[in-house]
């Protein structure tokens, strides 16, 4: 039934807005290059720009192809699992030796190796492909044309409001936590939530 294209767009915003509200690694990096004040507008564009490819792909029907490859869930997962575990170890060891903020002067990494890091969270991340392709690609088949199209900008929109917040929302806690111990009990946490996800993500296949 039509619903108008500003009705569809408001649900692929809220639809999409509600997946992505999930704490995940990818949020959780993102929130930590905002604490570090390290590449903050690349890595918040970087994830948002990546949703949308991925929305749009989802609502093109890119979903039904891969759910037909035999194999693909598992292999996607183990990557994953993989990853996660190794990006845990790493907060492991810098908690060993936590610093303060970098507020002034050069990032603490390169911007090269941030793009690296948003690049295999997000695309490491199984829940991303079920999000996108799938859920969000899956719900815009109740819409044609101009609406779809409406809804899958609404979806993508939710994604970059998201990324932004959370990245530039996390700079305003860096007075607040900048002190080596803050990081030792950040950097613990995460490593706890990235082996946590990814035992989540592994053992299904196992």
């Amino acid at each position: 039934m039509s619903m108008g294209v500003g009705s569809a767009g408001l649900e692929g915003f809220a639809l999409s807005l509600g997946l992505i509200l999930a704490i995940g690694p990818q949020n959780i990096f993102v929130m930590r290059q905002g604490l570090k004040r390290s590449h903050v507008f690349a890595t918040c564009l970087a994830c948002s720009l990546a949703d949308a490819i991925l929305i749009a792909a989802g609502i093109l029907g890119v979903g039904a192809i891969v759910a037909s490859i035999d194999g693909a869930e598992s292999l996607i997962s183990y990557g994953a699992g993989a990853f996660l575990f190794g990006y845990g170890v790493l907060r492991i060891r810098s908690s060993m030796d936590p610093e303060g903020f970098v507020v002034e002067g050069e990032a603490s990494e390169s911007l090269s190796k941030t793009m690296g890091a948003v690049l295999a969270f997000t695309l490491l991340n199984p829940h991303v492909y079920f999000d996108t392709l799938f859920l969000i690609g899956g719900a815009s088949t109740g819409f044609s044309g101009d609406e779809r199209i409406a809804f899958g900008i609404g979806a993508s929109a939710a994604s970059f409001l998201f990324f932004f917040s959370i990245g530039y929302g996390a700079r305003r806690l860096s007075k607040v936590l900048d002190s080596p111990d803050a990081w030792r009990i950040i950097d613990r946490g995460i490593a706890a939530v990235m082996f946590a996800i990814a035992g989540a993500i592994v053992l299904p296949h196992l």
